[in-house]
């Protein structure tokens, strides 16, 4: 925990903070904030109250976003990299890849079905006519 040490106590005197880091809020923090601000919101004493809790307008300003489009994960968002996706990534491609080529076949077979069928048709209205042909 940081500690505060003080070099002279006149006043008007700001406290230097030694070891301060990255504060790190809560969501029931976060909710609290928003709330307590919007019930000081009419009288006016939004300002002090931010200033008592160390917390920036903007940090408030982005907060009532997040509470108001109902969104408490939203709160608890943690920062840093996204996770990586896992290698199913790769299965899918193969997956897909595979997929395409037997559309391609699938398209084939059915040209050669659709010929076989004209043959077909043509070497029957042969068989009906006479060898010989007309005479």
């Amino acid at each position: 925990m940081a500690s505060i040490v003080r070099e002279s106590s006149g006043p008007g005197e700001t406290p230097v903070v030694v070891g301060a880091g990255r504060r790190r809020f809560t969501v029931e923090y976060k909710s609290w904030v928003v709330q307590e601000a919007e019930r000081l919101r009419g009288s006016g004493d939004v300002g002090g109250f931010l200033r008592r809790e160390g917390v920036f307008s903007s940090q408030l300003t982005m907060w009532r976003k997040q509470y108001q489009a109902g969104v408490r994960q939203a709160l608890s968002h943690k920062r840093g990299p996204k996770p990586t996706p896992d290698d199913g990534g790769g299965e899918l491609r193969r997956l897909q890849r595979e997929n395409a080529k037997l559309r391609e076949q699938l398209v084939r077979a059915e040209l050669v079905i659709e010929i076989q069928k004209k043959l077909s048709a043509l070497l029957d209205a042969d068989a009906t006519e006479p060898l010989g042909g007309p005479t």
